[in-house]
């Protein structure tokens, strides 16, 4: 399978809010860095167990949630995927922003993810 493939299957398994299909695309030790978070490059998440944690989370708050108009490229070793993440809280809050993600591979698998994402306020409901 080639990078830009796993990517997609990736994808698809964030938005069938498949955990144990996310982390099969992910190293053991993977490190994913949230778009958000009190640092630099936001909040930073490392291993199964905690990118596990931190995806279960989103599909949480965000029961509906979709990474939507997903497009994903490969080349020596790095990824960029775009994608639209759009999903509403219980409450009727929805969130609608474009992002991008960059990756690092290793043995075949994800190594490292960085989400960036347009800094775009919820929309209330109406």
């Amino acid at each position: 399978m080639s990078d830009a493939q796993l990517l997609q299957e990736l994808f698809d398994a964030f938005n069938r809010h498949d955990l144990d299909g996310v982390l099969a695309c992910m190293t053991e030790d993977c490190v994913f860095e949230g778009a958000a978070g009190p640092e630099a490059y936001g909040a930073r998440f490392t291993g199964h167990e905690a990118v596990g944690a931190a995806f279960a989370g989103v599909w949480k708050t965000f029961p509906d949630v979709k990474w939507a108009n997903d497009v994903h490229f490969a080349a020596d070793g790095l990824g960029v995927s775009q994608w639209t993440l759009v999903g509403t809280r219980e409450d009727g809050v929805r969130i609608e922003a474009d992002g991008v993600d960059l990756f690092t591979f290793r043995d075949g698998k994800v190594a490292t993810k960085k989400a960036f994402r347009k800094d775009r306020p919820l929309i209330e409901p109406a």
